[in-house]
């Protein structure tokens, strides 16, 4: 009888475990429920006091490879040995959910490969930013997509897009419909079907890297930021449509550019021969 306990209590312990491991991904991945800290400056929970609100999120107050940052001129080391952005996206089953903050894309069963320095990372979710969280030589653009991505490891690598007003974004219009219907609805998950990421256009082969981290709590750090050089364009109505989708009674959901501490910027641009 002891010997049957403690079997029973070896498989609960496991399949506790199992559970835990499924809902804490090895990723440091960003906090899903956005209700508890805000984008409103000097407020008890705004950009400044991220880090106070929970133990687990002080990387955001005392982490030195913060982001977003500001993709300064005199800073950037122009190369050319990181090679063209290897990607192998696909479409895939996708679902919508209002954050609180944020509109996130996530892909069901992952949309495809990017890869970094000889690792692949699969693509998860997508989401935006209004205004841009980087900038660029301290000027601020309308809207930011961040794609984020994490290898079999654990380790996060997120490709960032600016945009200015202009032309309508495809993207954005094909995902029009769906966005309206979430409106004011949080943490609810809308089917939108098949979403090919290769339709959110990159159109550059200049991109700066730098080592970062995630700009929502919990802020951890280690995190391969790539920024496409190249600002796209998007309506002032699609920007309007993303905040107001949201209702978070705030009109931004942008975090403040952070110290960059002596980190390395790399700005990736192709030789004549690697343009052929």
């Amino acid at each position: 009888m002891e010997k049957l306990m403690r079997q029973i209590m070896f498989c609960g312990f496991f399949t506790a475990l199992l559970l835990l491991l499924a809902a804490c991904p090895a990723t440091c991945q960003e906090v899903e429920d956005e209700s508890e800290f805000s984008y409103v400056p000097g407020s008890h929970n705004g950009p400044e006091r991220w880090g106070e609100i929970r133990p687990e999120w002080s990387m955001c107050n005392n982490g030195t490879m913060q982001s977003p940052i500001d993709l300064l001129n005199e800073r950037v080391e122009i190369v050319s040995h990181l090679g063209r952005l290897k990607r192998d996206y696909k479409p895939s089953n996708a679902t919508l959910i209002n954050r609180g903050h944020d509109m996130m894309l996530r892909w069901q069963s992952g949309g495809g490969h990017i890869y970094i320095n000889g690792t692949q990372y699969t693509l998860n979710q997508c989401h935006w930013h209004s205004p841009s969280e980087h900038t660029i030589n301290g000027r601020s653009y309308d809207l930011e997509v961040h794609l984020v991505h994490e290898s079999s490891d654990g380790r996060v690598a997120v490709l960032g897009i600016l945009y200015t007003i202009g032309r309508p974004d495809s993207f954005l219009s094909m995902m029009e419909k769906d966005l309206k219907a979430l409106a004011d609805i949080r943490g609810v998950e809308r089917v939108v079907g098949t979403i090919d990421p290769r339709q959110i256009k990159l159109g550059s082969r200049k991109y700066y890297r730098y080592i970062g981290s995630l700009t929502v709590p919990p802020c951890h750090q280690n995190v391969a930021w790539t920024m496409l050089r190249k600002v796209r364009t998007v309506t002032r109505e699609q920007v309007k449509l993303i905040r107001e989708a949201v209702h978070d009674d705030s009109e931004t959901n942008a975090r403040p550019v952070q110290p960059i501490n002596q980190r390395s910027v790399k700005l990736y641009r192709p030789t004549d021969r690697q343009k052929n």
